[in-house]
């Protein structure tokens, strides 16, 4: 049940981060930042898609680890844009609370699946 909301969390997120980015190149005109933004903020979620078709547990992981450092970047880039006034404190606090979030639940996911990797073969990524 983790695994699901993690991923709808995850798609909701990028699907935000697509308009984020309409918004700030059509009306701000900032292309480079946004760019960015909308690279780490949509793979969030394609890596937690790839993660339930993982080839095996450490690939799962592997995935899931993927998503998270984009995840962490995402975060890097909402900041940038705020601090370098592209966006409100309103869209920021808005949208890096939701990566936050997700990032949480990454770390916490992590280590769980690992130390069951560890402990026995009876993981599966689906």
């Amino acid at each position: 049940m983790g695994k699901s909301i993690l991923k709808v969390k995850s798609f909701l997120f990028a699907l935000e981060i697509i308009q984020l980015y309409k918004f700030l190149s059509n009306e701000k005109r900032e292309y480079v930042l946004s760019k960015q933004l909308l690279r780490s903020g949509t793979s969030v979620g394609a890596n937690i898609r790839e993660a339930q078709n993982a080839q095996s547990p450490k690939d799962f992981i592997h995935k899931l680890a993927i998503s998270q450092k984009e995840c962490d970047e995402s975060l890097y880039w909402l900041e940038l844009l705020h601090r370098s006034g592209y966006i409100s404190e309103v869209l920021f606090e808005e949208h890096f609370a939701k990566a936050t979030e997700i990032l949480k639940m990454l770390k916490s996911s992590i280590p769980t699946q690992s130390n069951i990797t560890h402990n026995s073969s009876l993981i599966t990524p689906n």
